[in-house]
């Protein structure tokens, strides 16, 4: 690490990752670290053993949740436009080279200690457990 920076950028969330990407662009030389043993920061998406390490740490997940690699959970959820100003910028700096992009199959929300789907169709906002006689009205009527 004797070499020369132009910038040195510290952290890889989404603001880090952009300055970065702008800087390179421009033909500086970045240097662009983080303290943590994944990418994304704060907002980064975690595997079970990742997040069992940043939440409990030394203690090892369950086994009967299975492989660590069959999680990816997001510490933030991120959502962005498909053709906003943000998409645009992240594919200028190369960005998207780090980014992974993936349309919603669906939302999820805990209530009382078990996992409910967010309704987004009429059907599912009627059947859905999360809201009352009224609300479930209110929303299917949104829906249609």
């Amino acid at each position: 690490m004797d070499e020369q920076y132009d910038a040195i950028v510290l952290g890889t969330g989404l603001k880090e990752c952009i300055i970065s990407g702008l800087l390179s662009v421009k033909g500086l030389k970045v240097l662009h670290m983080d303290r943590n043993d994944y990418y994304g920061g704060e907002s980064a998406s975690l595997n079970l053993k990742q997040l069992w390490e940043k939440f409990k740490p030394g203690e090892a997940p369950p086994a009967s949740l299975g492989a660590s690699r069959d999680y990816n959970i997001d510490l933030v959820p991120k959502f962005m436009m498909a053709n906003g100003k943000l998409v645009k910028t992240l594919i200028y700096t190369d960005v998207t080279k780090y980014l992974e992009f993936k349309a919603v199959d669906g939302s999820y929300v805990v209530n009382k200690g078990k996992v409910y789907k967010t309704p987004v169709t009429p059907n599912e906002a009627l059947a859905s457990p999360l809201m009352g006689m009224f609300e479930k009205f209110r929303a299917r009527s949104f829906f249609v």
